[in-house]
């Protein structure tokens, strides 16, 4: 039976927020479990490294089950998933479990993150205009309410492990719910082999997410401190950068689509790179409180759309299934979102923090530069 497009939409739409939901129920009570776990700060840091491992192992083996069974049944299997690993980590009680736990929870994410966006894919291909920033829109909404609803938890001294079920809980309900309506590409995955070298095209479009993704992963981690040693506004005012940054980039995933639509993928991009880099440097040159957070606001914004018009680009590969195209590209740009951080710190230890946010606007211009001479 096939569905309208609005309903289809609509249940992939709750897919991605379900998706969201789940990491930021776990964040939002990263420092609760490292106060039950005693752990210190340099600890903590290296437990936590498990997750991106967890999603680099799973990167090649989505890409494969994707293409193999479908992305409907991977979907279903890795947002359970998703929100069983979530469970776990409520009731770990040393430091070995969590981390075993931990790549575990990466590896359904990531498996949950190409699948659904192999939906997305196909999802958009029912419409005659682009919109796939709009889904990300919605993982990233879910990112403020799951932040949310931990603050709540943690006012109420409610422990992560109850807190957990009961987004598990709801993730399940959601998929089950979901499960008819998703696209059933089965009959379409097992054309073409999942393991073809990326074209020249793909690798550009992962070249330019991995910039985009340097400067993403440098804001997340790097803002905040940022603004406590170069900006030094009030105590109050320290994390303004990074929640400005945030907003723009989810209020920038609503109206990319509508940008694209409009004036091209390639200028999308252009802009964006654009955007980022101007932000940066006024970051860099003006370091006062309202000028950086206008500077951080051109970054979230610049950054928003880069990722999600790389994967739909991606998923439309003449060379590649979805699936697989979409890991491959994944894969390139993740790990500018995983050597972006310590870079910033290797360069602000041998120059200073303002270098390396220099470094991050001279990224954001090479998304300018490659998605200019890219054939897109």
């Amino acid at each position: 039976m096939t569905y309208p497009p609005k309903i289809i939409r609509t249940t992939v739409a709750a897919m991605f927020f379900m998706a969201g939901l789940c990491f930021s129920s776990w964040a939002s009570r990263i420092a609760t479990i490292q106060q039950k776990l005693s752990l210190s700060d340099a600890a903590l840091g290296g437990v936590l490294l498990s997750l991106p491992v967890g999603l680099m192992l799973s990167l090649p083996l989505s890409g494969w089950a994707v293409n193999k069974i479908g992305s409907r049944k991977v979907l279903a299997a890795a947002l359970s998933l998703y929100g069983l690993m979530l469970i776990t980590l409520g009731f770990v009680n040393d430091v070995i479990s969590l981390i075993a736990c931990l790549i575990l929870f990466g590896m359904a994410s990531n498996a949950t993150n190409i699948s659904v966006n192999t939906q997305a894919v196909a999802t958009e291909a029912l419409y005659a205009k682009p919109i796939m920033a709009s889904f990300h829109g919605l993982w990233s909404l879910a990112g403020f309410i799951g932040a949310g609803i931990g603050t709540f938890m943690i006012a109420k001294d409610i422990a992560p492990a109850p807190h957990f079920i009961i987004i598990a809980v709801a993730t399940i309900i959601a998929v089950i719910i979901s499960w008819k309506y998703l696209h059933n590409d089965h009959s379409r995955s097992n054309s073409g082999s999942a393991f073809v070298m990326p074209d020249k095209t793909l690798i550009t479009l992962g070249l330019i997410a991995f910039c985009s993704m340097v400067v993403e992963g440098g804001m997340f981690d790097w803002s905040v401190v940022y603004f406590k040693k170069v900006v030094q506004p009030d105590e109050d005012w320290i994390g303004m950068g990074f929640t400005a940054c945030m907003c723009m980039m989810a209020g920038g995933r609503f109206v990319a689509d509508a940008f694209s639509a409009k004036f091209g993928l390639k200028r999308t991009l252009q802009v964006s790179g654009t955007l980022s880099a101007i932000g940066l440097l006024i970051a860099v040159v003006f370091p006062t409180l309202w000028t950086a957070i206008i500077g951080f606001m051109f970054v979230g914004a610049g950054i928003s759309s880069v990722v999600p018009m790389v994967y739909s680009a991606a998923g439309k590969s003449i060379t590649m299934q979805p699936g697989p195209a979409i890991a491959a590209v994944s894969t390139i740009s993740f790990i500018g979102f995983l050597i972006g951080p310590p870079v910033i710190g290797v360069l602000a230890g041998i120059f200073s923090l303002k270098i390396s946010f220099v470094f991050l606007a001279g990224m954001a211009s090479l998304v300018v530069i490659f998605s200019t001479k890219a054939k897109l």
